[in-house]
């Protein structure tokens, strides 16, 4: 393959939905509807994504577009036809007000994030930390709080809109390393955004490089959550400083850590150009291993023959399928999100049709306030239908591996929409996490 020539990211936000040439073959109305969307989520595209990924004659079914663009429907018609007025007859002001109220109606930090996720350091809040699971800390370094590209589905879109008072990021200080020095129950750490992939590689061995050295024996691996590998894969084959960042993943490997690239890939087409194949083949030249992982979203990869697609090929480039998510309980959840019940028979029916080295990947999985909570699926008991669930993660350990049941509900999307099964009155974990839930407060 030729060497890849080097490219300028150019970005696109809500200024250029009437300039951009590909979307004039949507109505006005429809235009005005994706600013409206644009004033509430973040929105931000970049050149890659517009001229390589998303197909234009596919208008508006094309999956990349969905990801990426704005959708009127994202937001309740209530909503929508509000802004619009606002957007068409409001002081800048009066627009800001509106905006901030139908966001703070969006649930932003769900699963109890800011509440109870944040941990301590001799007394005071570490609030670019969260330390949900005994051994897993996540870091959220301010200068990767941004994409290459936003996700309209992203559960973390308050990172982005300027909600600084429930914004998590950190400075480079040394607390937080302090604060694992203090913690040796924890075996990894996971850079989060946003996404650290678009800091420099200078800045990102700032928050890398003192974990390979003494102290941190007890960290074993080093996770990096980046939608770079599929939004921008330039960041590493490229770019100034593509080089220097996979010398540092090196450095990593090298040191006896194991370093886990948590790529965010959501549909097929992500991975099927050339440079995203190109990049992955020199992130695991590097010896870094990459696991992948994505919601099912509706409209975008609800179907079968999208995962097994997805699957194969990640497999076949040397990558190790990891999660398939349910879409959060927050932002735009009602356009993306499906029945636990649809998702469970997506995957039950794709995980049938790959190889068993496709068969690492568990789904769906629902991110929820207690923890991790895996579908197994739906079984009869005692002539009552059931979801058989149980905890790949939870606040405590003990509840993982632990299969429990609910009652078997069609519509239900998420976790707070079950009840328990078989005459229970309550989860078993209940009682445990409300005390955990009670130290925190």
């Amino acid at each position: 393959m030729p060497q890849p020539k080097p490219r300028k990211i150019r970005f696109y936000g809500a200024k250029d939905i009437d300039q951009l040439p590909q979307l004039q073959q949507l109505s006005p109305a429809n235009r005005m509807a994706m600013k409206a969307v644009a004033q509430v989520l973040p929105f931000r595209a970049n050149n890659y994504v517009v001229e390589e990924l998303i197909d234009w004659e596919n208008l508006p079914d094309d999956p990349i577009f969905r990801l990426t663009f704005p959708q009127g429907e994202m937001l309740s018609a209530e909503h929508l036809d509000k802004l619009v007025w606002y957007l068409n007859h409001s002081a800048p002001e009066d627009l800001h007000q509106v905006v901030s109220a139908i966001r703070s109606q969006l649930n932003p930090h769900p699963a109890g994030q800011v509440e109870y996720n944040v941990p301590t350091l001799n007394g005071d809040s570490l609030p670019g930390i969260q330390h949900k699971y005994p051994e897993t800390v996540l870091i959220f370094p301010t200068a990767g709080q941004t994409c290459h590209a936003y996700c309209t589905f992203c559960f973390r879109w308050p990172q982005f809109v300027g909600m600084d008072s429930i914004k998590f990021a950190t400075r480079e200080s040394g607390l937080f390393q302090e604060y694992l020095r203090q913690h040796k129950e924890v075996t990894d750490v996971l850079i989060t955004g946003g996404d650290p992939m678009t800091m420099k590689a200078r800045h990102l061995s700032l928050y890398i490089e003192p974990l390979l050295g003494s102290g941190f024996e007890h960290i074993q691996t080093i996770r990096i959550g980046t939608k770079s590998v599929a939004y921008w894969p330039y960041r590493f084959v490229t770019d100034e400083d593509a080089d220097d960042v996979l010398r540092l993943f090196e450095k990593v490997t090298l040191a006896g850590k194991h370093l886990a690239i948590m790529g965010h890939y959501d549909h097929w087409k992500e991975m099927d150009t050339e440079i995203a194949q190109e990049a992955i083949k020199r992130i695991r030249s590097t010896g870094a291993q990459i696991r992948t992982q994505a919601p099912l979203m509706r409209g975008i990869n609800d179907s079968k023959e999208v995962w097994i697609r997805m699957w194969r090929e990640q497999v076949r480039l040397g990558c190790v399928p990891y999660y398939m998510f349910m879409e959060r309980d927050t932002g735009a959840k009602h356009y993306f999100e499906v029945p636990i019940i649809q998702a469970w028979e997506i995957f039950q029916e794709a995980i049938q049709k790959v190889s068993g080295l496709a068969r690492t990947v568990r789904g769906p999985v629902m991110s929820a306030l207690p923890g991790k909570v895996l579908v197994d699926g739906v079984a009869e008991i005692f002539g009552e239908k059931v979801f058989v669930l149980s905890f790949l993660q939870g606040r405590d350990p003990n509840w993982c591996k632990r299969p429990f049941f609910a009652r078997y509900d069609d519509k239900a999307t998420w976790l707070t929409q079950l009840t328990p099964a078989l005459g229970e009155k309550e989860f078993f974990y209940d009682k445990q996490l409300e005390k955990i839930l009670n130290k925190v407060r």
